[in-house]
């Protein structure tokens, strides 16, 4: 009889579910260090210097490990500005700008959303629907993101949302949207393309948009050169946060389908809470345990075999 621990997250994908835990791990620390740099500079200047380096960094991957990007059909150039548009330059500009209205706390519940939104449009554009533990695992991870952002507390902390329901939330839930369908479609362009390749014509398309944004705006206010904690803050959203866990996500898309892949994204607000605990000396308390224990439940139930 093969090991419990087999059936849930079967051998071959080993090392997919690890890169996909650290993903969120990664992920946890955008909402501090963007949350640094909207405090310095606009959102359409915060994502374009973000997605810049980016994409000079995955030019320099895809040329080394797989010799240049692919030359694109007209249906695949129309299908990489779509994710350019959406999961590069709508996201980042509306969680640039939820971020300048918010606490990261806030934000990060919104973004706990993202799995049980991708299962709900992609059952619907599909037609189908997702087995009964799939279901019940995103639904559990959901619960243990929101244990662990409310503090244990889920009903005030609800409350208190839907209170103070306003810009901020606006823009995370357009977020959300854009989320979705970057990763709708990205499930389809993975079908002739690699996802390192897929990063980075989204990279690039998204770059371009933000450029015409700024150019077509212009600056909003008086540009400042960075300080020194925003600049490595930037750098860290453009490696930590964006080409290497990017680069992942899609991976687990093509190999996992979408759900079972955004359904990681609850570890984000966990990972967040615990490095807060463990670098800002944050109290670690029994709600943060019992949520991430839910998330990582959830997270079981929705991949196992």
């Amino acid at each position: 009889m093969p090991h419990a621990a087999s059936r849930l997250f079967p051998s071959q994908h080993a090392g997919l579910y690890a890169s996909l835990s650290m993903m969120a791990f990664l992920w946890g620390g955008t909402f501090v260090a963007g949350r640094l740099v909207s405090s310095e500079l606009p959102p359409l200047v915060a994502a374009m210097a973000r997605f810049g380096l980016a994409a000079l960094l995955l030019l320099w991957l895809v040329k080394k490990e797989e010799g240049g990007l692919p030359r694109l059909t007209w249906p695949q150039v129309g299908l990489m500005a779509l994710l350019g548009l959406s999961g590069v330059c709508l996201y980042n500009l509306f969680f640039f700008a939820a971020l300048a209205e918010m606490p990261a706390s806030r934000t990060a519940l919104f973004v706990a959303f993202n799995p049980i939104a991708v299962a709900l449009i992609g059952t619907l554009t599909a037609q189908r629907l997702l087995p009964i533990d799939q279901t019940a695992g995103i639904c559990v991870a959901l619960l243990g993101a929101v244990i662990v952002i409310s503090g244990g507390d889920m009903a005030g902390f609800l409350t208190d949302v839907r209170a103070g329901f306003g810009r901020g939330e606006l823009f995370m839930l357009a977020a959300v949207g854009s989320w979705v369908g970057y990763t709708l479609l990205g499930h389809k362009a993975l079908g002739s393309i690699s996802p390192l390749a897929t990063t980075t014509w989204a990279a690039l398309f998204g770059f371009v948009f933000l450029a015409l944004g700024l150019l077509i705006s212009g600056p909003t206010q008086p540009l400042q050169l960075p300080t020194l904690n925003c600049t490595l803050a930037i750098l860290f959203l453009a490696i930590g946060g964006t080409v290497v866990p990017f680069v992942w996500f899609y991976r687990g898309v093509r190999v996992l389908g979408p759900e079972r892949t955004a359904v990681f994204t609850n570890l984000v607000p966990v990972f967040g809470v615990g490095l807060g605990a463990a670098l800002l000396r944050e109290p670690l308390e029994t709600s943060m345990l019992a949520g991430g224990a839910l998330v990582i439940v959830g997270v079981f139930l929705t991949n196992r075999k």
